[in-house]
C-alpha cells in the first residue's frame, strides 16, 4: 500500500504539470497574438482616430487631430498666445497630407497644407477672428501611435481689423 500512494502522488503531479504547461502555452500564444495586434493597431492609429498632445510656439497649448481619411484630417488647438497681450487662442483647420519623399519614408513623413479659422480672445473689446493657412511636416514613426509635427501658419485676421501675421509650432500627439 505504501508503494501505490507515491505513484498516485506522482501521477497527480504529472497531470498538474501537464495542465500548467498547457495553460502557460495557451497564455503565451494569446499574449503573442495580442502583442501583434497592438503593434498593428498602433501603426494604423497614426493616420486615423483621435490624437491629443501639446504644441509649443505661437501659440502654446493643447493640440488635437482627428483623421477623417488616410490623407485628410481636422486639426484643432486650444492654447495661449504670448504675442503683445496674453490671450486665449482657439483654431480649427482642415488639412490634407501629401508624400514628401519617395521610397521607404513615403508615408512616414508627409507634408500637409490646409485652411482654417482662428479666434484670439483677450477681452471683449480686443478679440480677433482670422483665417489660417497651415503648412507643415508630420513625422509618423513606425509602430508607435504618435505623430510629431512642425508647422508655419500664415494668418489673416479679418475682425475687428484686417491684419496679417504668422503662427508656428512644434508638437507631438498620441493617438487613441
Amino acid at each position: 500500500m505504501s508503494v501505490s500512494v507515491p505513484n498516485r502522488n506522482l501521477q497527480v503531479r504529472t497531470r498538474n504539470f501537464i495542465e500548467f504547461r498547457k495553460n502557460l502555452t495557451a497564455k503565451l500564444i494569446l499574449l503573442a497574438i495580442l502583442s501583434i495586434g497592438t503593434v498593428s493597431i498602433a501603426y494604423a492609429q497614426q493616420n486615423r482616430g483621435l490624437g491629443i498632445g501639446i504644441m509649443v510656439g505661437e501659440p502654446t497649448g493643447l493640440s488635437l487631430k482627428n483623421w477623417s481619411r488616410s490623407t485628410s484630417a481636422y486639426a484643432a488647438g486650444i492654447a495661449w498666445s504670448f504675442t503683445e497681450k496674453t490671450s486665449l487662442h482657439v483654431h480649427l483647420d482642415y488639412v490634407r497630407h501629401k508624400p514628401l519623399f519617395r521610397g521607404e519614408f513615403r508615408d512616414r513623413i508627409p507634408f500637409y497644407y490646409g485652411l482654417g479659422a482662428r479666434m484670439k480672445m483677450r477681452d471683449e473689446k480686443d478679440s480677433k477672428v482670422g483665417v489660417r493657412i497651415p503648412l507643415g511636416i508630420t513625422m509618423l514613426p513606425d509602430n508607435v501611435p504618435i505623430d510629431i509635427f512642425f508647422e508655419i501658419v500664415p494668418v489673416l485676421d479679418i475682425l475687428p481689423d484686417t491684419d496679417f501675421g504668422f503662427n508656428s509650432a512644434l508638437g507631438i500627439r498620441y493617438y487613441f
